[in-house]
């Protein structure tokens, strides 16, 4: 079998792989559904996601259901309503007792409904700032994902041009060999095809689980494959950390949410105080009266009965009232502690999101303005010196691989500081990237 011949056999298959794994991808996930395929930027993509993320939507109705606690939480106890009809009638002197009907009303001590009321205002407020977390964690993830999802795009683009670029070079080393030249040349160059042809398989398939992971998120069905996002590199951006530490301890949700259960175990504490006072209970009484058998013997006969009632209950069991303050207490004690360790944290993170964003900063200016030159002004002298014989095709094939990786390593750098800017962000609880801002009113 020629030299030509086997080339042209390697093309057909590369080309026959290519196109089953198309279809197959294309059978497997359909044609992009309408949703789908308006999405490009990431406002894009983070509008899909604050609008349908179901686990969004629960937190949501979580902060809805705990505001319809407050009204309960601050009313009174249902009064008391009591009906009793005499088997046997008590006999007084106005006449037989038949029916008695009684109406009490508990009333709490003074400031109790109050407490009653904050500390479930307060843990409703707990649980907006909670759904306001959920907002920024999902804002983040998708857009860690959305640059994910974008530096597969462009690792697969560049690896399909230097796939293309090798092939070129595949009728070149051919006829060296026909004249006489290294066989073993041949051979090299088709492995590095066929390495080549491998890495951009995999990134294919790469692209349908990440797709698979958007969609997830942007409560899209798995078997769409999203459409590629239009990104570009960031520029150097650099944030203070004094404003956004500042903006952390003043808008963080997290701890903002804390700051609330805070309150409420202070609301609480004042409750379990109260209850060591007693409450109150009023009441009316009536008494229906039968005619007596004989009249004449009371003005008054047939006259119905009724009273006023007060009642007060006496909170004996002081150990109770000690242990319920204690246990508020405590709780408070633990959500303050909490407080400072999730501070601490979000400090660390910050610290660490800033870095990488100074780290990626410093790669995209290593690659872009000294490294990628370089590179491709080696590929072209490398492939011009084998075209004259000067050099071996392992010069051109490292310098092709050499490029390559610099490139993915730049568009790398680009991801990553676009996944660390937008972590600082919402760290901070600031517009992402200008598109996005959590929801503010309640």
């Amino acid at each position: 079998m020629t030299l030509r011949l086997r080339s042209h056999l390697h093309k057909l298959r590369s080309s026959a792989l290519a196109l089953c794994g198309i279809w197959g991808v294309a059978t497997l996930f359909g044609q992009n559904d309408g949703v789908a395929s308006r999405l490009s930027s990431l406002e894009d993509y983070l509008a899909r996601a604050q609008a349908a993320n179901p686990q969004l939507d629960a937190f949501e109705k979580r902060y809805q259901a705990a505001t319809q606690r407050i009204p309960q939480a601050a009313a009174l106890p249902d009064p008391m309503l009591q009906v009793t009809s005499f088997v046997e009638s008590v006999q007084t002197r106005n006449g037989p007792q038949e029916n008695a009907l009684m109406v009490n009303q508990r009333i709490p001590w003074f400031g109790k409904l109050d407490a009653r009321e904050k500390a479930t205002s307060e843990q409703a407020e707990a649980l907006w700032y909670a759904y306001q977390g959920q907002q920024l964690m999902l804002a983040r993830m998708v857009s860690k994902m959305y640059y994910e999802y974008g530096y597969t795009q462009r690792a697969t683009q560049l690896t399909r041009e230097n796939l293309d670029l090798l092939a070129q070079l595949e009728p070149i080393v051919e006829e060296k060999v026909k004249a006489g030249g290294d066989l073993n040349a041949l051979l090299r160059l088709k492995v590095e095809i066929g390495k080549v042809n491998d890495r951009l398989q995999s990134l294919q398939q790469k692209r349908v689980t990440q797709s698979a992971q958007l969609s997830e998120l942007l409560a899209l069905p798995v078997s769409t494959l999203l459409p590629w996002p239009e990104w570009q590199k960031p520029g150097l951006v650099s944030p203070r950390a004094t404003s956004l530490l500042e903006s952390i301890e003043v808008n963080n949700p997290q701890l903002q949410m804390l700051e609330r259960k805070i309150a409420s175990a202070e609301a609480r504490i004042e409750l379990a105080k109260l209850e060591s006072r007693p409450d109150f209970t009023v009441g009316l009484n009536y008494v229906q009266i039968g005619d007596l058998d004989t009249p004449a013997m009371s003005v008054d006969s047939g006259k119905d009965a009724w009273g006023v009632t007060f009642g007060v209950n006496i909170p004996l069991w002081s150990k109770k009232n000690h242990a319920a303050q204690a246990e508020a207490a405590s709780s408070q004690q633990a959500i303050q502690s909490e407080y400072q360790n999730r501070l601490n944290a979000l400090k660390a993170d910050l610290a660490s999101s800033l870095s990488s964003l100074t780290d990626a900063n410093r790669r995209l200016e290593l690659y872009g303005e000294e490294l990628l030159g370089l590179a491709e002004q080696a590929v072209e002298n490398s492939r011009t010196s084998y075209q004259g014989g000067r050099t071996g095709i392992l010069e051109v094939i490292d310098s092709e691989r050499s490029l390559l990786e610099l490139q993915l390593l730049y568009w790398r750098a680009a991801a990553d500081a676009w996944q660390q800017l937008v972590a600082a962000q919402t760290l901070a609880n600031q517009p992402i990237l200008g598109t996005f801002q959590a929801t503010q009113s309640k």
